[in-house]
Parts: structure tokens; C-alpha cells; sequence
């Protein structure tokens, strides 16, 4: 690390370039700035809705343009953080009970939090370079474990990221036939302390920092090789049961 709280990513190649999908986002926002830091890439591009490269991941054409503005630039894509997921707004909260399933909340989790990561990785994957390490991460939760899951509730987040991890661990088998040295991790990075999290701070969760969770993020893409791509690991880079 270049000092006690910045990563360094001296696992990756120089001169390359970072992508961080869903900047505007605390854990996002805090990534970037930590890939800005520590001078290995090229270039740290932060897409969001409203950046200077527009990404709106409910609309492929928004996606597939971002992906084309980035295969322009000088260097190769050696990381791609997807920070983006949706858990509540001002229309759907997390359901407790079987009886608050509908259809509308579902069909937004999933777009959100499974077919939107879906369509960066169609369009992102393919700009990883074929030799040294690249990383394409995504922002997963434990709740989506199946086998970890001992509550109930929270039917709509736990099902899209769930959803979520076999997509990533799909795209990764892929991946891994012509890109061998690249790897594709779903993360998950404890509850962080932000809008998503707000709601539900009273009720015992350890809430941290979004700069202690980006650096611990960061910590486990330098860390872990080709030989984890596909898995589902914590924020200590520790396997987390499917």
C-alpha cells in the first residue's frame, strides 16, 4: 500500500485503466478516488448518469456507448468496479413477509441489481485485455447467499443478488477461456454507512465507513488472482457460501 489506508493495485499491470460503474455512490465515489491516488492506472473513469461519460445501466445503448468511449481511449481496461445495486427508495422498502412480494418492487430489484450488472459485464468483459491481471468486480450482498440465509425477509434483494452471483460466476467460465489471467469476483462490502444504509442503522448492524469498505474492497481485487475468479467473497476476501 502507498500509506496505511490507500491501496497501491501493485497486482495490476501499469498504465492501465480503471472503470468504476456507479461513482456517485459512496463506496463508488471513494474506490475512484483511492484508484486516483495510488498512480498505477492511466486514467480512473467515473460513469454515472450524470458524468462526463453518461451510464445509465437500464438502457443498453447507454451501456454499450459507455463501453465504446472507453475501448477508444489510450490503455488497456485493467479494472471495472460495478458499484451500482438498489435495496430501497421511496417506493419499495426491503419486504418482511411473503405478503409484501410484488410485482413492480421485484422487477425493479432484479433490473437494478442483476440485468443492469448483466449488461455492463456483456459489454465491459470483452475489453479486458488477454495477458496480465485484469479485474471485473461486482458489488454483491451476503443476503443473497442462499446457504447463509438463516432470516427470511427480504425477498426482492436477496433473489437479485443471488441472481447476481451466478451471473458473475457464469461471465467468469466464459471469460476465463480467452482471458485467462482475468478475474471476476462478486463482493460484498458490509453495510457502509450511506442513503442505502440509513434505514436500517437502529437495528444492530455494524455500519462502517464507505472509505474503510473501498479500501477493503480494494485490498481484495489486488490481492485475489485468476485461480478465485468467478467466487464470492466478504470484504476480508474470504469465500462466502453460494
Amino acid at each position: 500500500m502507498t500509506d496505511s489506508t490507500q491501496p497501491g493495485f501493485t497486482s495490476f499491470p501499469g498504465g492501465g485503466i480503471a472503470v468504476i460503474a456507479g461513482e456517485s455512490g459512496a463506496i463508488g465515489g471513494a474506490f475512484a478516488d483511492m484508484a486516483e491516488a495510488c498512480g498505477r492506472f492511466r486514467a480512473v473513469v467515473r460513469l454515472s448518469r450524470r458524468g462526463t461519460i453518461p451510464l445509465d445501466i437500464l438502457d443498453e445503448r447507454s451501456v454499450a456507448s459507455a463501453a465504446r468511449a472507453i475501448a477508444a481511449m489510450n490503455g488497456d481496461l485493467r479494472l471495472f468496479l460495478d458499484a451500482t445495486g438498489f435495496l430501497h427508495d421511496d417506493r419499495f422498502m426491503p419486504e418482511k413477509s411473503l405478503r409484501d412480494i410484488t410485482p413492480e418492487h421485484m422487477a425493479h430489484a432484479f433490473a437494478v441489481n442483476a440485468t443492469g450488472p448483466a449488461l455492463l459485464m456483456k459489454h465491459f468483459l470483452p475489453l479486458l485485455p488477454r495477458e496480465g491481471k485484469s479485474v471485473l468486480a461486482t458489488l454483491s450482498a451476503k443476503v443473497g447467499s442462499i446457504g447463509d440465509n438463516r432470516l427470511g425477509g427480504w425477498f426482492s434483494y436477496r433473489a437479485s443478488k443471488a441472481a447476481l452471483n451466478q451471473l458473475l460466476h457464469t461471465a467468469a467460465i466464459e471469460t476465463a477461456r480467452r482471458k485467462p489471467e482475468a478475474v471476476c469476483l462478486s463482493v460484498h462490502p458490509g453495510t457502509v454507512a450511506s442513503a442505502l444504509s440509513a434505514p436500517f442503522e437502529k437495528t444492530g448492524l455494524h455500519v462502517r465507513p464507505a472509505e474503510e469498505a473501498a479500501s477493503d474492497i480494494a485490498s481484495v481485487v489486488d490481492r485475489l488472482t485468476s485461480a478465485d475468479s468467478g467466487g464470492f467473497f466478504d470484504h476480508k476476501g474470504e469465500a462466502i457460501a453460494w
